[in-house]
């Protein structure tokens, strides 16, 4: 693993936020972007909060928004850039990577719980 897989430096918070991450992970499996209504639908949005997560993701270069007439009636299609796919998936893998480092700590230490002596918090408490 590469230091920047072991950092949180690493992660991006634009795609840190759990509503910007639903709308992200719901981008992913739809290559040809996603009605504006059925995506808010889907994250279970309000038309406000999805309009801005999708303002700040835009103005990020993760998404893009088309605006057409369909059946006389307007609709925006968001859509995943190649650039935020890329960003994403990188995100994505360095979570994970810090997330296995993490359960691999905690089962380590569950196997080999540190001795009151040595323990650094309770060192520094007395």
């Amino acid at each position: 693993m590469n230091a920047k897989a072991t950092s949180f430096d690493g992660l991006e918070r634009v795609f840190h936020e759990p509503n910007r991450m639903a709308i992200l992970s719901v981008l992913c499996t739809q290559r040809n972007g996603m009605p504006f209504t059925e995506l808010r639908d889907r994250c279970g949005l309000t038309d406000g909060n999805l309009s801005r997560h999708i303002k700040t993701l835009e103005a990020e270069g993760v998404v893009r928004c088309t605006k057409a007439f369909v059946n006389d009636k307007p609709r925006t299609t968001v859509m995943l850039s190649s650039d935020g796919t890329r960003r994403f998936q990188a995100y994505l893998d360095i979570l994970a990577g810090l997330l296995k480092q993490t359960k691999d700590a905690m089962a380590a230490e569950a196997r080999h719980p540190a001795r009151p002596s040595q323990d650094p918090v309770r060192m520094a408490l007395t």
